[in-house]
């Protein structure tokens, strides 16, 4: 496996993954020293990635190789499906998955999604609307849905 760490506007971001495709993309909580030479392997990640904080890329082309259970990765394939700059509820989710008392194991499997932002598990709320769990922080995830919304805030001043 190949790792290196970026610099994103919401943090140092760790990436791991190697030819069979990325199996981790994280947002870090503390400082870490950037890679100086990116793996080959990881450079796609890295251009996709700065391409999306730039906003000139709504949809990601990487091949996936994350590791979960089956349920986790079919939870994580239903949310590479929602669109960019839309949201869905845990609820909605289960919905589709054809379970609605899956709720719980949804939210958890959302949770423990290790491909952040790639597979977009910022976009799911709650029922009401509210911004509950995200593993990133609750200020990472308003600010993943404002950079997506088609809806830009403009400053009178």
């Amino acid at each position: 496996m190949e790792t290196c760490i970026i610099k994103s506007p919401l943090g140092f971001t760790k990436i791991i993954g190697d030819e069979n495709g990325m199996s981790s993309i994280t947002v870090l909580n503390s400082e870490e020293k950037i890679t100086d030479i990116i793996p080959i392997e990881l450079e796609d990640c890295v251009i996709q990635l700065s391409e999306y904080f730039e906003g000139s890329r709504k949809q990601f082309d990487l091949k996936l190789n994350p590791e979960g259970t089956e349920f986790q990765k079919k939870v994580w394939k239903l949310l590479e499906q929602i669109p960019y700059g839309k949201t869905i509820s845990y609820l909605e989710l289960s919905k589709k998955l054809g379970d609605v008392k899956a709720i719980r194991a949804v939210a958890n499997a959302n949770g423990k999604n290790p491909l952040w932002i790639i597979v977009p598990c910022h976009r799911v709320i709650g029922s009401d609307g509210s911004l509950t769990g995200y593993a990133g922080g609750l200020h990472r995830k308003k600010w993943l849905l404002n950079h997506e919304s088609p809806y830009k805030q403009q400053s009178l001043f």
